[in-house]
């Protein structure tokens, strides 16, 4: 099998026996991949130099490993650590956005299908959760997840009639139509939810921004008060187009709606 060397971000780790793991991480240039990394823990000489010990959760590194479509778990030859992330490991709220962040790409992304604008996006998502405008960088980034993917809702005009919404109309959201309805489709709508006008409006707005070289600039900041909200309606949307449970939302929102600007159930 040929080697290639990539940069990856470690999405997902297995301890697989005493000394070993099992990976799935992201490749720049390779897409997602799942490898084993045989003796990562092993305390020798070898083991060490060849797996800098093992890999962690969100780890960016370079990646010598073996590389086919035949195989569904191919050998991860050599690790060594570029950045392990340590300012956000400091912080609770930073580590669990940045798990949510590799379980969303883990679950988004197909094995084996590059996605290098939205590799170095992450990458730079994870340096900015250790700073204090982490929250606006994880909501930029996960929408970034969404459009780059093509499971972003709709959130300009009605998803069932087409109507356009503005700003100030009175609208809601259903995880069943893929976005939001207006006032006269709500009726037709069992699971809708009504939506403070402010949530899209932020949404709109961080989806404007300007971008150089993909990176987005004027970011607004932003509070929990105000990306909480977003969070949990965009994880109903992703729970329900997957048809699964996301595993870090109850460290990232409060299921229940509580003060938050997304309504009760209409």
């Amino acid at each position: 099998m040929p080697l290639v060397s990539d940069q990856c971000i470690c999405l997902r780790k297995v301890e697989y026996s005493e000394t070993s793991q099992i990976l799935t991480l992201f490749a720049r240039e390779h897409g997602r991949v799942q490898l084993i990394a045989k003796g990562a823990h092993r305390r020798t000489k070898v083991g060490a130099s060849k797996f800098d010990g093992g890999v962690d959760l969100v780890d960016l590194g370079e990646a010598v490993f073996s590389h086919t479509l035949e195989r569904e778990l191919c050998p991860l030859c050599e690790w060594h650590q570029v950045d392990g992330h340590l300012e956000l490991r400091k912080n609770l709220r930073a580590m669990h956005l940045a798990c949510y962040a590799a379980e969303l790409v883990n679950l988004l992304i197909e094995e084996h299908d590059p996605h290098p604008g939205l590799f170095d996006r992450m990458q730079q998502t994870l340096q900015a959760l250790g700073t204090p405008r982490l929250e606006e960088s994880f909501l930029v980034f996960l929408l970034d997840v969404l459009r780059e993917t093509g499971y972003l809702p709709e959130v300009n005009a009605c998803a069932q009639c087409g109507a356009i919404l503005e700003d100030r109309d009175r609208s809601f959201f259903s995880a069943s139509r893929g976005g939001v309805v207006c006032r006269n489709c709500e009726g037709t709508t069992p699971d809708r939810m009504e939506i403070d006008s402010r949530v899209l409006r932020i949404v709109r707005g961080v989806l404007s921004l300007p971008r150089v070289n993909g990176s987005p600039q004027r970011l607004p900041s932003l509070t929990r008060h105000q990306t909480d909200p977003i969070h949990r309606m965009l994880a109903e949307h992703i729970e329900h187009t997957l048809s699964r449970r996301l595993r870090m939302v109850p460290y990232i929102v409060d299921r229940l709606p509580g003060r938050a600007m997304v309504g009760r159930p209409a």
